[in-house]
């Protein structure tokens, strides 16, 4: 039990957050991509399918991203008890559970089309060198975005079997989600940081953060409205986007303090509830 307990530390099980963020843009794309007059079966199938991977590709991630940054993670207030930072799992054993879930997120995507697994082998160098980025650059929340929003084009392609503009221009809008609320996360730890000489968009903008995630969230914003206007979504859809709306730029503006680690992340995970928020809007917009 308490090896059980330390892989569901290490894998932060616990914390749905991570995989959740991964989930939506699946949902997004698969749900702009259907056509809900044929059987919803293979609709909830798909979703189930993404909802799988997201659990088992997140949780890969946490492993690897442990064992690159196990050194700065035992420097971090935040991070220092973590099972590969503190010396309670090895790095050969965390290893080994990483290529477990791997193993099982493969058969997961094996039920997708041919073009769609092509596509989503093709984003493993992403995902895993992510963890590298803040030490080489600024702009880990941006590497970030571009990973964790793939599956938005893998919605797409599951159902088509090819790209098109709409879910490109749709993914380039949801890294700019990722962008903003992976700034916010990262304010938390930006003393720690800059002492240790992790690199961050937090960092950069720290001066002027919320104009930045506001910059951000307009620019996902407008992607949502490209979206709609290229699906021929209904009214409803414009009328429901008040309420990620409002809940961007008022409700997450409100309580975010960068100098509140507390508040930080309680505006980072409110981020769950705006993508539900979308999905239902999409939902709504595509079938009314």
């Amino acid at each position: 039990m308490k090896q059980l307990n330390l892989f569901f530390e290490l894998i932060r099980i616990k914390k749905p957050i991570g995989f959740m963020l991964l989930f939506w843009p699946c949902a997004w794309g698969l749900t702009i991509a259907y056509n809900f007059e044929n059987n919803l079966n293979l609709y909830f199938f798909y979703l189930a399918l993404f909802f799988m991977g997201s659990i088992l590709m997140r949780s890969a991630g946490c492993i690897i991203n442990d064992i690159f940054d196990k050194d700065f993670d035992k420097k971090v207030f935040r991070t220092k008890n973590r099972p590969i930072a503190s010396g309670k799992i090895s790095v050969k054993i965390a290893i080994f559970y990483s290529c477990i879930l791997c193993f099982f997120a493969l058969l997961v995507l094996l039920k997708f089309n041919y073009f769609t697994i092509i596509l989503a082998l093709g984003s493993m160098p992403l995902a895993f060198s992510y963890p590298l980025m803040k030490r080489f650059t600024y702009w880990p929340q941006l590497f970030l975005g571009i990973t964790f929003n793939y599956g938005l084009i893998l919605g797409w392609t599951a159902i088509y079997g090819q790209i098109d503009m709409i879910p490109i221009f749709f993914y380039i809008g949801a890294i700019f989600w990722t962008l903003g609320y992976d700034t916010i996360y990262g304010y938390q730890d930006i003393k720690d940081d800059e002492i240790i000489g992790v690199k961050s968009t937090s960092i950069i903008f720290k001066d002027k953060a919320k104009k930045f995630i506001i910059f951000s969230y307009t620019i996902f914003m407008i992607s949502l409205l490209i979206t709609g206007y290229l699906m021929n979504f209904s009214k409803l859809y414009y009328f429901f986007l008040l309420t990620p709306f409002y809940h961007l730029f008022f409700y997450q503006i409100k309580i975010f303090n960068v100098k509140s680690p507390n508040s930080c992340f309680q505006a980072f995970k409110s981020n769950n509830f705006c993508g539900s928020l979308i999905f239902i809007t999409i939902i709504l917009g595509k079938i009314f």
